[in-house]
């Protein structure tokens, strides 16, 4: 993945979440020094998925879910990062009280809307949740995030463009208001031998590049055989019109 930073140079990297599996001080620790390499290329946006909360450390888990992430990886757990044509927002998931499942605050949300509602129009607007918002066709998986019907709605009315996640362990391409509303899409495991499904085994990420009428997607997958992530699939969706 740094490799493939280095050498196509993105304007921003997105993390979803889950950049450790039991949320200890020594793998915040890894994953600080790594998210520091990809600093040196383009801005990070990280939020917390759930493995970032402490599982067993159960007091902690209780009254400081976030107190690792906070100490050893960043303070903020719902970064915003804006330039002249994006506005990425980031919507922490993650929560004490279930071991898998998500849920979106409510102040979040009425957050996110101010956000979106000053934007300029032709910003490409993206919000990025360690959760999904709807159940896939054909996976096994617990119900969506808390309150995801209610972000759907404000996220269509509020022209989101993209709404990039993570946690289901596979790459998926999912349309919660139809054709016309926002893509939600899905990474794999990119660090992780924990695919699932027909990834099972596989590590993927997504290339994503902006235009003004469209953007496109390229899905990676690692190829042992040449020792890179490679572009297995490429496609062109439409942008969302403004308000």
């Amino acid at each position: 993945m740094l490799e493939l930073a280095a050498v196509r140079r993105p304007d921003l990297v997105i993390l979803s979440g889950d950049l450790t599996i039991r949320a200890k001080p020594r793998q915040f620790r890894e994953a600080r020094a790594f998210v520091d390499e990809l600093a040196r290329i383009a801005p990070v946006v990280a939020v917390p998925g759930n493995h970032d909360v402490p599982l067993y450390r159960v007091w902690e888990r209780l009254l400081s879910p976030f107190g690792a992430w906070r100490r050893h990886f960043d303070r903020e757990l719902e970064p915003v990062f804006r330039d002249d044509e994006l506005l990425v927002a980031g919507v922490n998931t993650a929560q004490a009280f279930a071991l898998k499942g998500g849920r979106i605050r409510r102040r979040r949300l009425a957050e996110v809307d101010a956000l979106l509602a000053a934007a300029p129009a032709a910003l490409f607007r993206i919000v990025v949740a360690h959760h999904h918002l709807v159940r896939p066709p054909g996976v096994e998986c617990e119900h969506p995030a808390w309150r995801a019907g209610e972000a759907i709605a404000r996220w269509g009315r509020e022209r989101v463009d993209l709404v990039l996640s993570g946690h289901l362990h596979q790459t998926l391409e999912l349309r919660p208001l139809g054709e016309d509303g926002f893509l939600a899409l899905h990474t794999g495991t990119t660090a992780s031998s924990r695919g699932r499904g027909p990834e099972i085994g596989r590590n993927s990420l997504h290339w994503i590049e902006i235009g003004h009428g469209s953007f496109r997607v390229e899905r990676h997958f690692w190829a042992g055989a040449s020792g890179r992530f490679e572009a297995e699939a490429d496609q062109r969706f439409r942008r969302r019109p403004p308000r």
